[in-house]
């Protein structure tokens, strides 16, 4: 067992409500969620790595296209700004310092927004500026947008602020996207050492438990014997000074070649993270 320092980091959920959402008229080409063929419509395949998956282009409305991929506005800053819109009306965003929400409905090229809300985290001054900004940009208003598809990967989506300034977000794909399909919910405790393992090629694995809770947050099962985890997981960084318990999403992968896990990890947050004494 490894003596550790012990801290919890909570979720921030926001739950917001849908003022209205309507329907966009105005078509654009965009990647397909799922394979389709139109009749008079040209389309083609395009392989994404890491996923077999073939998708075809055809049109799609504003108001799929806009869920399905994060939007990420680079201002020269350490974290870029990346907005997320919700099919259910709810309209997040990343800022660098406290998170922000609203709603959103589009209509006739213009993005509908509510009253912003968010936590009251402070921060060092260029992240609360750049928070500053992204509020003043989303909040209560009508904002005149458009959309670039040309290339189905990396779309453009650019926002008009109230005093006529335009910026463009790079659009990168949701895992939902990517993966045509919903992923199911894990967790696992991460030990902070790693282990050599063989897969494919010779590599280093981490060390893993699968933890269940019920309903009320609470541990029901924790497996009893670290396990070697050959797969990747997006997003995460680990450390050899921590023992964590994290989130992940898993995607199935649709036909996976012969050497490629039929799964796909993301992570999602942290639920706990224990310090192990002496790694300071």
């Amino acid at each position: 067992m490894y003596p550790y320092f012990f801290a919890i980091h909570p979720l921030l959920l926001f739950e917001l409500y849908i003022l209205h959402y309507k329907s966009m008229k105005l078509k654009f080409i965009v990647l397909a969620l799922l394979p389709l063929t139109f009749a008079g419509c040209q389309s083609s395949d395009i392989k994404r790595a890491g996923d077999s998956a073939v998708a075809t282009i055809q049109q799609k409305n504003a108001d799929q296209i806009l869920p399905a991929y994060h939007w990420e506005l680079n201002r020269g800053l350490e974290r870029p700004i990346v907005l997320s819109f919700n099919a259910q009306g709810r309209l997040s965003a990343v800022t660098g310092c406290n998170g922000l929400g609203t709603t959103w409905s589009v209509k006739n090229n213009i993005i509908t927004t509510s009253e912003v809300i968010g936590t009251e985290m402070a921060c060092d001054a260029a992240l609360m500026e750049q928070e500053r900004f992204v509020s003043q940009l989303l909040q209560k208003r009508d904002i005149p947008f458009t959309l670039n598809t040309t290339d189905p990967d990396k779309p453009t989506l650019t926002l008009m602020a109230a005093n006529g300034q335009t910026y463009e977000f790079i659009g990168k794909m949701t895992p939902e996207t990517k993966y045509q399909g919903q992923a199911e919910t894990i967790f696992l405790e991460i030990a902070p050492d790693t282990k050599p393992c063989t897969g494919v090629v010779q590599q280093s694995c981490l060390q893993v438990k699968e933890v269940k809770y019920d309903q009320n947050g609470l541990k029901t099962q924790v497996d009893k014997d670290w396990t070697l985890f050959y797969d990747q997981i997006e997003g995460f960084r680990h450390s050899p000074n921590e023992r964590q318990i994290i989130r992940v999403k898993r995607f199935e992968i649709k036909h996976p070649a012969a050497d490629q896990s039929k799964y796909a990890y993301i992570f999602d947050m942290a639920v706990e993270r224990e310090l192990v004494k002496g790694a300071l």
